[in-house]
């Protein structure tokens, strides 16, 4: 891998709370192996495991340190499915084989968290649920989008608005999508004990030790390295859109994508009042928002995409101001660590998995689902390479397609923008017509209800008596007509303020980012 890339910069929460790790070596002699593996992120740390485990020796190459960029930096969602939607999937491929392709995301899930509790890595903390949730109340869209994921065979379960805003505390969610075995985990630690069980396997693992070029031709493939050689029968490309100069047209296939992660200070108590569901949460299939609550009372929280790379801390107040915008229970929220990951994204959205000629796989472009499906290639590569298994062939239908180079990367920002801004145009409209309709149904409510004044009930005829013995005669009714009808105008008055002051108040807050 290129070895002169900008370190990816912020303070990652992730980083603050990791379980310590072993200083390893950097390549300083030759090596002579059955696999070498390029990139130390969890798809190249998983097919190195699970080609160990089947007994071949095994070499990684990882130019920093293992999961130094996206893979430790992501937000932590282990979901089923891809990036692409799945209707559009389903279009491409047809329904079977899409079955079959959701399948195996889900087999992804099932190998982290198998291999999470078969290790028993420290500091991982998975949490279990994924709340997938609309911001629009398109009832019908739901319905079709619940039907196609039932006909694929996932196993998820719809939550109508009441059950979604006994959860979330917000009146800018509809209703959701649960995925009950989806989960969430430190995917720093993960990786950190993915590297410790490779490594237990057999695997070698150096540090620093950047892939300069390769040549694939022939028998043995060799590896340079600035201070050594690895000669292999396989080689496979896992470095994502860091191989660089390395294979210069596979990483033109993919587009860096920059998103941005936060974690507030400690909420206390106020966090569990607006947030009172344990897993993760995402209600748009786009950056933004993403998020779950971590170490007890904070929340961690990802948004906005770039793409090209900038400050963190410039998305601080950003990331805020989106906390704010849906729960403004919490009040001001402060970040305490900001930071950003960058992955590569394939124009059609789904990975690149398999052989690219004989003896070099690629394993890469896992933007959007990258755990999951990470862990799902590396299963699939290391199977093709030891028993010869197919299985990796359903997805040869998704071929490495040129991304378009720096005019690739203007499309994709202007298009990330304007979905951004047409999502939240349908969102506000359709808050604001919930507002309303409310607002009407009180109203109605207030016109049926009689303008009487309740009556009093009698008191006793001992108590009577005693009242009229002590009472002075009575002035005329109509000198007290005047003050009474003014006073009724007045509460009148009072009411009708009052209802429009609770309309301005439930109206959406327009905030300029």
């Amino acid at each position: 891998m290129d070895g002169n890339e900008p370190e990816t910069s912020g303070s990652s929460w992730y980083a603050a709370t990791a379980v310590s790790v072993p200083e390893r070596p950097h390549l300083t002699i030759d090596q002579d192996v059955d696999v070498c593996v390029i990139g130390g992120g969890l798809a190249g740390l998983t097919v190195a495991r699970e080609v160990a485990k089947r007994g071949w020796s095994v070499v990684v190459l990882e130019g920093r340190r293992v999961a130094w960029n996206a893979s430790g930096r992501n937000c932590g969602f282990v979901l089923p499915g891809f990036a692409e939607r799945l209707d559009a999937l389903v279009e491409r491929v047809g329904l079977d084989t899409a079955k079959a392709m959701w399948k195996l995301s889900e087999a992804g899930v099932t190998y982290v968290r198998d291999t999470i509790r078969d290790t028993g890595m420290a500091g991982v903390e998975p949490a279990a649920g994924w709340l997938d949730v609309s911001k629009t109340d398109d009832g019908d869209a739901l319905l079709a989008h619940i039907r196609l994921l039932n006909e694929v065979g996932a196993n998820i379960e719809g939550w109508p608005i009441e059950q979604v805003r006994a959860s979330l505390k917000t009146s800018r969610y509809f209703h959701a999508v649960h995925y009950p075995t989806a989960f969430h985990i430190h995917p720093l630690n993960y990786a950190l004990g993915l590297a410790a069980a490779a490594e237990a396997a057999g695997v070698k693992i150096f540090e620093n030790s950047p892939a300069l070029s390769i040549d694939p031709a022939g028998v043995r493939k060799r590896v340079i390295t600035p201070s050594g050689r690895v000669r292999a029968a396989q080689v496979v490309l896992a470095g994502n859109v860091h191989l660089g100069s390395l294979m210069p047209r596979l990483s033109a296939t993919l587009v860096p994508v920059t998103t941005y992660v936060g974690v507030t200070a400690k909420l206390g108590a106020k966090l569990s009042d607006a947030v009172a569901y344990a897993g993760a949460v995402s209600d748009s299939e786009y950056a933004d928002n993403h998020y779950r609550v971590v170490d007890g009372d904070r929340l961690m929280w990802a948004g906005r995409m770039t793409t090209w790379e900038r400050e963190p801390r410039r998305y601080a107040k950003t990331l805020a101001a989106d906390i704010r915008r849906l729960y403004p229970q919490l009040g001001k929220v402060e970040m305490e660590h900001v930071w950003n990951g960058t992955l590569g994204r394939t124009v059609h959205r789904m990975p690149q998995i398999g052989e690219l000629q004989p003896g070099l796989y690629v394993a890469s472009g896992f933007g959007g689902h990258g755990i999951n499906t990470s862990a799902m290639a590396g299963e699939l590569i290391a199977r093709a390479i030891v028993e010869n298994d197919p299985t990796w062939r359903l997805f040869s239908g998704y071929e490495l397609i040129w991304a378009g180079g720096p005019a690739g990367r203007f499309v994709a920002q202007t298009s990330y923008w304007a979905r951004r801004i047409g999502e939240r145009f349908g969102a506000d409209r359709a808050h604001r017509r919930e507002v309303a309709l409310q607002a009407d149904e009180e109203a109605d409510t207030a016109a049926e209800a009689p303008d009487e004044a309740p009556i009093a009930p009698e008191p006793p005829v001992e108590a009577a008596r005693t009242v009229a013995e002590q009472t002075p005669e009575p002035k005329k009714a109509t000198e007290n007509r005047g003050p009474k009808s003014r006073r009724r105008k007045k509460d009148a008055t009072t009411a009708n303020t009052s209802t429009s002051s609770d309309r301005t108040t439930a109206a959406p807050d327009e905030q300029v980012i």
